[in-house]
């Protein structure tokens, strides 16, 4: 049966369906709201490795600038005064990361004049160095007059150019692995004048290094020591530059035979136990008694050689003072340095390490005498002229630089110069 719908009841249908028209009408228009989103974007981090200062210094001898070094973010410049053989003067080149990106040297070049009376020397910054953002690294240069120029040179000029090519650290670049040299390779260095190595000719298959500032320098135990003798055995013979601070008398009973002596037994004893004693090998130390103004170099070394000791911690032998000198005319025996200490004490790196106002022991005794050797550097009336080769009692206490062979299979890498010493590779 149809019934019918009332008008009324229509109505609110109606109604009722415009009610829900209104609220989809309203949900879809909330559906089209735009969402508006702004912002910035930037690269936080920047690139700046530059050059950002340069000093000098003189490094021996009358050397000066010839102008003040100057730098700009990319060059470094500077001219050197050299006046006469072994002048030396130093730059320091400070290179910084002033950016936030690490960096890594990639490559460094360097071309130098072809002037064999000016040396340069370049130091500190090698390839594969990182420079890590805020950090700083220096490039060392060492211009020289060649110490070996016996006359004026008619090429009186020289230059040198280093470039330093930085790139960003991404790993790819790392340094190289270095590459060692026995005590043996040193031999091939070995010169027949001016500073350096000799052929011994006293001992065949030895070499001793000879002259005021031959690049004998080599780091052991965090210290610095220098070279003194490549053995015939391959193993290498070294002084510590720096003197010891409170050790005993030579001997306390003012005995002279070393092999009993109380400095033997200090430097054997408590003075190895504090050291990295583990590339020491024993050695035979010649330790005869000499004659302190001997003119006959074959038989001072004979009369040393008449005595050994075996041990592992010494001091330096007469002989091998003798044996440093380039001076040959005047310093050939101990004999002529005893007679001109002060000329010899300038053509020997062995005064280096001798303090001034100061003595240096050997472990040479004096025949038939309670005396031991010694180097003196003094202007006093006991001792005379500076440089003097002299003796003393044993029961004084004394300065010593000990003396140690390292054993012959080390490895070492660098040139031996004062600012790139021989450093040990440690495997």
């Amino acid at each position: 049966m149809n019934r019918k719908v009332s008008r009324t009841n229509r109505n609110y249908i109606i109604m009722g369906l415009c009610a829900i028209l209104v609220i989809m009408g309203v949900g879809y228009a909330a559906f089209q709201s735009q969402l508006k989103i702004s912002g910035a974007s930037n690269i936080a981090s920047n690139w700046n490795v530059r050059i950002t200062d340069i000093q000098s210094s003189v490094v021996s001898g009358s050397a000066s600038d010839a102008q003040k070094p100057s730098y700009t973010d990319t060059t470094a410049t500077f001219k050197t005064n050299l006046v006469l053989p072994g002048d030396s003067m130093k730059y320091d080149i400070t290179v910084a990361n002033e950016g936030t990106i690490d960096a890594v040297l990639e490559s460094i070049e360097v071309n130098t004049g072809e002037n064999e009376a000016i040396t340069f020397e370049t130091s500190g910054i090698e390839n594969g160095d990182k420079l890590e953002a805020s950090q700083t690294d220096i490039l060392t240069v060492i211009v020289s007059y060649n110490s070996s120029v016996t006359s004026q040179p008619e090429n009186t000029n020289s230059t040198i150019t280093v470039t330093l090519n930085y790139k960003q650290d991404d790993g790819t670049v790392t340094p190289p692995e270095p590459s060692g040299m026995t005590p043996e390779d040193l031999k091939a260095l070995a010169v027949t004048e001016g500073d350096g190595l000799y052929a011994d000719e006293y001992e065949t298959g030895r070499y001793i290094y000879k002259g005021a500032n031959p690049n004998n320098y080599i780091t052991f135990n965090n210290e610095t020591w220098r070279i003194l003798s490549v053995e015939a055995n391959g193993s290498l013979k070294i002084i510590k530059k720096e003197k010891l601070s409170n050790v005993s008398a030579w001997d306390e009973n003012n005995g002279f035979d070393w092999t009993t002596s109380t400095l033997n037994e200090y430097l054997n004893n408590e003075y190895i136990s504090s050291i990295n004693s583990g590339l020491i090998v024993s050695h035979d130390w010649p330790v005869g008694e000499v004659m302190i103004a001997n003119d006959d170099m074959i038989n001072q070394i004979n009369d040393e050689n008449s005595k050994y000791w075996n041990g592992k911690v010494g001091l330096m032998t007469a002989s091998e003072y003798t044996r440093t000198n380039t001076n040959e005319e005047n310093c050939g025996n101990m004999a002529l340095e005893f007679d001109n200490g002060e000329l010899c004490s300038n053509t020997t790196w062995i005064f280096d390490i001798i303090n001034e106002e100061d003595t240096l022991y050997l472990i040479s005794a004096v025949k038939d005498s309670s005396l031991m050797v010694v180097l003196n550097w003094t202007n006093s009336s006991i001792y005379g002229l500076s440089g003097l080769l002299n003796t003393t009692g044993a029961g004084i206490y004394p300065s010593v630089n000990p003396v140690i062979y390292l054993t012959s299979s080390i490895q070492m890498q660098g040139t031996g110069s004062e600012l790139d010493p021989f450093s040990l590779i440690v495997s």
